[in-house]
């Protein structure tokens, strides 16, 4: 696309009917019969928005041997090699996308973006990864290492730790040569194109 209008043309929501309320209260059937199936239309723009967000993390290395978008990257191709199912690489690919927006709260936007389309499972691993995370530095920056023991005995604590121990807090090696992100892109559109 080469500019504003030519991307609105192109949009299904620009020539789309719109609803006319101007409060939840006011609308009606009709105005949801009209709104509804963009649900579906909006949920097929996200692929490429995940990609968007993963591309951004290229740009923002905070001081790691590697940039955000390479740490994600070893982690899915070390899952991948490891042979993890799609849904499992899709959690190790996204884990970090919310670094860029909210470094303290990352898990929870990976957890947000996955939960529709993921087991419990997946979902606690990545919601709960980064104080699971911390028990391989947060003694260096004066925070408890131990704080992921709150959750021992929980049904996924066990699956969580090896996810961290396996594949993403040995994520930094900068001479390890994983997939390109391109490699991950059929996944992406293929696991959050579509209603889950």
């Amino acid at each position: 696309m080469t500019d504003l209008a030519e991307a609105v043309t192109l949009d299904p929501h620009a020539v789309a009917p719109r609803a006319k309320f101007k409060s939840f209260a006011e609308s009606t059937k009709e105005d949801w019969d009209l709104i509804t199936p963009q649900i579906a239309v909006t949920q097929s723009y996200v692929p490429d928005r995940v990609v968007g967000l993963m591309q951004a993390l290229a740009f923002d290395h905070g001081g790691f041997p590697v940039n955000r978008l390479e740490h994600s990257l070893q982690t899915a191709t070390r899952a991948e090699r490891d042979g993890r199912d799609h849904e499992y690489l899709l959690c190790a690919l996204l884990h970090d996308i919310g670094d860029t927006l909210t470094p303290y709260n990352h898990p929870s936007i990976a957890a947000a973006i996955l939960k529709p389309f993921v087991s419990p499972a997946n979902h606690w691993m990545v919601e709960k990864h980064g104080v699971f995370q911390g028990y391989y530095f947060w003694d260096h920056i004066g925070l408890d290492s131990q704080a992921r023991e709150e959750f021992r005995g929980t049904e996924y604590f066990e699956y969580t730790a090896e996810f961290c121990a396996k594949y993403d807090s040995v994520a930094f090696d900068a001479d390890y040569r994983s997939e390109p992100l391109e490699h991950f892109v059929p996944l992406i559109h293929e696991m959050l194109g579509h209603r889950p």
